[in-house]
C-alpha cells in the first residue's frame, strides 16, 4: 500500500469535521434527552423511537466517513466502520427496550408492548426498520467478506430481525394483510415479507456460524428459534403448507443439534 502523505491526510481530516460536528449535535441531543426521560413518561417508548432513527443516521454518517476515507486517502476506515457498527448496536437496543428481544415470544404476548406505541403508524414502523436493514447491509457491505466482524453480524442482523419482528402488531395487522382494501394493505404486506425473510435469513446464518465456525449449540439453538418464531408468523397468517414445512425442518436441526451434541459428550 502507498504511503499517505501529510497533504492527503490533511484533506482528509477536514473534509470530514462537518460529518464529526453533526455526530457530536446528535449525541449531545441524545445524551439530554436521555436525562429527562424517565419510563412513566407518556412519550417515552416514542422517545425511545426518535433516538434510534438518530442512531441509524449516525452510523450513516460514520459510513460516510470511510467513504470519504476510501475517496480521498483509498483506504478504508476502520475506526469509523467499528463506530458505526457499535451505534447500530444502541439504535437496535433502544427498539429492543421498547418491543422485547425475544426472539419467538408469541404475538399475543406483545400486546402489552404494543399499547404503549399505539400512536405509531404501521408506516412509521416499516419505515424506521427498512431504514435500519439498510444501514446494517451498508456496513456489512463497507467491511467486506473477509472481515473479522464476519460472524459478529450474524448477531447484529439476528437481534434487527427479532425487533422487526416485535415491532409490527400482528393482531391488527393480521387483518390488513388479507384486506386489499385497507389503507395499511401494501405497506403490512411489504412489512410482513420482510419479516419472513429476515427469520429465515437469521436462522440459516445462525446455523451457518454454527457449522462453519463455532460448534457453539447455542447457535444452533437461535437458528432453531428463528425458525420457530417464523412457524409462529406462518400460522398466524393461516398458512399451513409453509408451517408444515417449517415443522419439518426445526425437527430436522434439532435432531442434527442433539446428535452432534452427544457426539461432543462422548468423546
Amino acid at each position: 500500500m502507498a504511503k499517505i502523505s501529510e497533504e492527503t491526510r490533511l484533506h482528509f481530516n477536514e473534509a470530514i469535521i462537518p460529518y464529526k460536528e453533526k455526530i457530536n449535535l446528535i449525541l449531545a441531543k441524545e445524551k439530554t434527552m436521555l436525562n429527562g426521560m424517565h419510563s412513566e413518561d407518556i412519550d417515552f417508548e416514542n422517545k425511545k423511537l426518535v433516538l434510534c432513527e438518530d442512531m441509524i443516521y449516525v452510523s450513516s454518517l460514520y459510513i460516510a466517513q470511510n467513504s470519504l476515507s476510501l475517496k480521498v486517502m483509498e483506504v478504508k476506515n476502520n475506526d469509523a466502520l467499528n463506530d458505526a457498527r457499535k451505534i447500530l448496536y444502541k439504535a437496535i437496543i433502544y427498539l429492543e427496550e421498547i418491543v422485547t428481544n425475544n426472539i419467538d415470544i408469541a404475538f399475543s404476548e406483545l400486546g402489552p408492548y404494543h399499547e404503549r406505541i399505539m400512536n405509531v403508524t404501521i408506516a412509521r414502523r416499516y419505515s424506521i426498520i427498512t431504514k435500519l436493514g439498510l444501514a446494517i447491509n451498508i456496513l456489512k457491505d463497507a467491511f467486506g467478506d473477509n472481515s473479522k466482524w464476519k460472524w459478529s453480524f450474524v448477531e447484529l442482523e439476528g437481534r434487527y430481525a427479532t425487533v422487526a419482528k416485535n415491532l409490527i402488531d400482528m393482531k391488527n395487522s393480521t387483518k390488513d394483510y388479507w384486506d386489499p382494501n385497507s389503507q395499511n394493505y401494501e405497506t403490512t404486506v411489504l412489512y410482513v415479507r420482510l419479516i419472513m425473510k429476515l427469520l429465515d435469513s437469521s436462522a440459516t446464518a445462525y446455523r451457518d456460524k454454527y457449522e462453519l465456525s463455532t460448534r457453539r449449540i447455542d447457535d444452533m439453538r437461535n437458528a432453531i428459534r428463528y425458525l420457530l418464531a417464523l412457524r409462529k408468523l406462518y400460522i398466524l397468517l393461516g398458512n399451513s403448507d409453509q408451517s408444515e414445512e417449517i415443522k419439518k425442518k426445526i425437527v430436522v436441526w434439532k435432531d442434527k443439534m442433539d446428535s452432534d451434541h452427544k457426539k461432543g459428550l462422548s468423546s
